[in-house]
């Protein structure tokens, strides 16, 4: 007996929109012989061994009432495709983040990284207060791609270790808010730098070099007592630009025509203040002492 499909509130007409783009936005399949998803049989290429989804079906997939592997996986796949980030697609991942399965709330994250704006800030810092770990993690990666003051105090809780559990989420975090350059951000990321993980003492050391433009290493009395004799704590801080995750792409993703891994370059966070051009000049720290 065929079983129901969960309860959601996916509606049916997005869904019937998103496929429609698909076909359009996939309708040079039909010339590469990829129509339908399947692979002209008189080739002899090495493509009719393994046929990668098409466009079509990474919309399908990731709608899939039954397969939460599908809807995660087809998130992720239109996430990294070239049109992406277009209106039905992420009125998509902001439904995905209310799925069941805690697999497709983090792949859904994972596209408003790559897509999501300010609006979406309410989305990520409740993401960043999940039960499940990825999800957090996710969570405190977007938001080093979107500013709002809205982030500061749910970022601050997940650097806390009495809080937040997991280091990589603190990590994360703690890289998110070197674009928040107030007192109390530097001194919740000093007292990071005494967390039992290194990643988490790095993560705190760059967001206060980008911050301050100093570097006393990992030496909390030093950067206390530099807090407490600076006039401007901010006066030779930089322009903050969020980290990149890049890699090569691998022999199948080859095989999908539409689809690259989403590799970027360093860039400033959508929705950050203009930056003045004194500070974007200067990208020197004024003291590095681990690097003597």
């Amino acid at each position: 007996m065929r079983r129901k499909p969960p309860q959601t509130d996916r509606p049916v007409r997005l869904t019937a929109l998103l496929l429609v783009s698909a076909l359009l936005l996939g309708g040079c399949a039909e010339d590469s012989g990829l129509a339908g998803g399947k692979f002209n049989q008189n080739t002899e290429s090495i493509l009719t061994v393994f046929s990668p989804p098409t466009p079509v079906e990474a919309v399908q997939w990731a709608t899939d009432p039954y397969d939460a592997g599908k809807r995660q996986y087809g998130i992720l796949l239109l996430a990294g495709a070239p049109w992406g980030g277009e209106s039905p697609y992420v009125k998509m991942y902001v439904l995905a983040t209310k799925d069941e399965d805690p697999s497709v709330r983090t792949a859904a994250i994972r596209a408003l990284s790559l897509h999501g704006s300010v609006e979406h800030v309410p989305l990520l810092t409740e993401a960043l207060a999940a039960a499940d770990p990825l999800t957090r993690r996710e969570a405190a990666r977007a938001l080093q791609r979107i500013h709002s003051e809205d982030a500061i105090e749910p970022l601050l809780a997940a650097i806390d270790p009495t809080l937040e559990d997991e280091y990589e989420v603190r990590r994360e975090a703690a890289e998110a808010l070197g674009q928040y350059p107030t007192r109390r951000v530097v001194q919740s990321l000093i007292a990071a730098l005494s967390d039992r993980r290194l990643g988490v003492n790095d993560a705190a050391r760059r967001s206060l070099r980008t911050m301050t433009g100093q570097d006393f290493g990992y030496e909390i009395d030093d950067w206390v007592a530099w807090t407490g004799s600076a006039g401007d704590l901010f006066a030779g801080g930089m322009p903050y630009e969020y980290p990149v995750f890049s890699r090569d792409q691998t022999w199948y993703e080859a095989l999908m025509f539409w689809y690259r891994p989403p590799n970027e370059t360093p860039g400033r966070p959508i929705g950050s203040p203009p930056t003045p051009l004194s500070k974007a000049d200067d990208h020197t720290p004024k003291h590095d002492p681990s690097d003597q």
